[in-house]
């Protein structure tokens, strides 16, 4: 087995998962797969330290995948540097549903929490949930361990940043939610019409403090990529 690769399992029928030592290898192994676009792929989905390779089963067998898996895999070793983007998404505090209850979970002030949230750069781990949500790690260790809402919402708007655990997101469509909600973001974030996906998994994200004039202002903004 490869240096970063751990295991590779079936995933259903048509599909390989295979398992990586860590989050950076799982990028890179996605990337591979996506670059080299062989005739049985027909989609790769990565998570934090994992890659789902979507095949066609009347050209290949799961078999054959494992084995072109763990040889893209044996080339980790190189460790290049991944083709990715920086973003600055503008986040309204004011709109916090549950800033107070992550305050007093971390016993931090409100201020605290903001401050910690902005400072830190997070990496787009995986997409999920809902199109476009972004799985963003990690929060600075002062904020994690808030656990989720004992109920979730029924409805959260679309842009609402939240964050649980060890991690952050935003709620790229109005969708139920159980994070705790600390701001919104004015951008629009997905478009499933247009095909419009700007934030992709190995990109990274920091997001700005601004208030809630700015946020009408700029209400419907795309991120430029």
């Amino acid at each position: 087995m490869a240096q970063f690769l751990k295991s590779v399992v079936p995933l259903g029928d048509q599909a390989a998962l295979a398992y990586l030592t860590d989050e950076m290898a799982a990028p890179r192994l996605a990337l591979r797969a996506r670059e080299a676009n062989p005739p049985w792929l027909i989609d790769v989905v990565q998570a934090y330290a994992s890659v789902a390779l979507f095949f066609d089963l009347d050209q290949i067998s799961f078999g054959a995948v494992a084995r072109w898996i763990e040889e893209r895999a044996r080339r980790d070793g190189e460790r290049e540097n991944l083709p990715c983007h920086s973003h600055r998404i503008p986040c309204c505090y004011e709109f916090a549903l549950d800033l107070a209850r992550v305050a007093e979970a971390t016993g931090l002030t409100a201020e605290a929490v903001i401050r910690l949230h902005t400072q830190q750069e997070y990496t787009v781990y995986a997409i999920g949930f809902c199109p476009g949500f972004p799985y963003l790690g990690y929060l600075p260790a002062a904020l994690t361990g808030v656990p989720r809402l004992a109920s979730p919402r029924l409805r959260v708007e679309a842009g609402s940043v939240g964050l649980t655990g060890k991690q952050t997101g935003i709620y790229t469509e109005e969708r139920p939610g159980g994070w705790n909600i600390v701001g919104r973001t004015p951008l629009e974030l997905v478009n499933v019409a247009d095909g419009y996906f700007p934030l992709r998994t190995g990109d990274q994200v920091r997001f700005e403090q601004i208030g809630v004039e700015e946020f009408e202002r700029r209400r419907g903004e795309r991120l430029a990529v």
